[in-house]
């Protein structure tokens, strides 16, 4: 009897041993788990609740039940649909012009070396750092179509001044322009430090094996940096359809609602319409649009990234 309870005591104690140890990586990851839980997972749940509702904050007795009342009148706006259009060329122009530079740059800045070298690639880094309020307030004054600068070096080359930001034709390029100005850096050392991951040694085979420089580039460099790749295209595209202070502050919206994008679509319906129920139906329309792009992203390029 007496090994029977101490054989029993000993599996006891194994097991509160075991216990313990399976629950501590939960413990260690609780409080980040508390912070999601509180600022993402249950403001994403409350907005999605408040999209069927016609929200009263000041007199919440007030607040009643619409349905889908929100997302039909979303739907047949017009003002709604301009400004999904505007969202996607945005995008579009945005993630065109920052990839392409980006690459350019940094195979450039990657095979040259020098204290120009180091220079160019802080000079290229440097827009990111910058806040967003300075860069649109400069742009603004240089983009004036009466005294800014753009325009004095146009006419002095003896080409027609823009109207730059005053135009419902070039205001969105002009906003696409200044948004890629500010990324191009970031996203160029993000891909420098993938190039400079790539051993020496696997260029010096193909160079054995007497490879070009487009078979190189093509069999080679882009599947090596295809993770840092895929990462960049992922998280450019999220941030496009976030942008906010650079319309903000450039255009306003306007003119003609020509640079109207969705966040500030969603800003307007709440501080300019005192419209919450439409405001969080318009966020939720952002959400399925960003998660449906992702998920296009990875069924599309996840295959063609190559990991080390």
């Amino acid at each position: 009897m007496k090994k029977k309870t101490t054989n029993t005591q000993e599996s006891e104690k194994k097991y509160k041993a075991n216990w313990k140890e399976k629950i501590k990586p939960y413990l260690y990851i609780a409080p980040a788990f508390v912070g999601i839980g509180l600022f993402t997972i249950y403001p994403v749940i409350k907005v999605l609740i408040w999209s069927f509702q016609k929200v009263n904050q000041l007199d919440t007795s007030k607040t009643k039940w619409v349905g889908m009342k929100n997302y039909s009148y979303l739907i047949s706006n017009s003002a709604f649909q301009k400004t999904l259009l505007n969202t996607l060329i945005y995008t579009g122009g945005t993630l065109a012009i920052i990839m392409t530079c980006a690459l350019i740059l940094a195979f450039w800045l990657n095979k040259s070396q020098g204290h120009l070298t180091i220079f160019t690639q802080g000079a290229a880094f440097m827009p990111h750092v910058i806040s967003s309020v300075s860069i649109a307030l400069v742009f603004s004054m240089m983009m004036n179509p009466s005294f800014g600068l753009f325009n004095k070096v146009l006419t002095a080359i003896g080409l027609p001044a823009s109207p730059w930001l005053t135009s419902s034709s070039t205001a969105m390029p002009s906003v696409v322009g200044v948004a890629s100005w500010k990324a191009i850096g970031y996203y160029c050392l993000i891909i420098i430090g993938a190039l400079q991951s790539i051993s020496a040694s696997i260029y010096e085979a193909a160079s054995l094996d007497k490879a070009g420089v487009g078979v190189t580039l093509r069999k080679i460099t882009i599947p090596m940096i295809s993770p840092q790749l895929f990462f960049v295209i992922i998280t450019m595209t999220i941030g496009s359809f976030k942008v906010f202070d650079t319309v903000r502050l450039l255009t306003d919206g306007g003119p003609n609602n020509a640079t109207s994008v969705l966040v500030y679509y969603i800003y307007k319906q709440v501080f300019w319409e005192s419209n919450i129920g439409r405001a969080c139906a318009a966020g939720i329309v952002l959400l399925i649009l960003v998660g449906i792009l992702t998920i296009i992203y990875f069924k599309l390029l996840s295959k063609r990234v190559h990991y080390q």
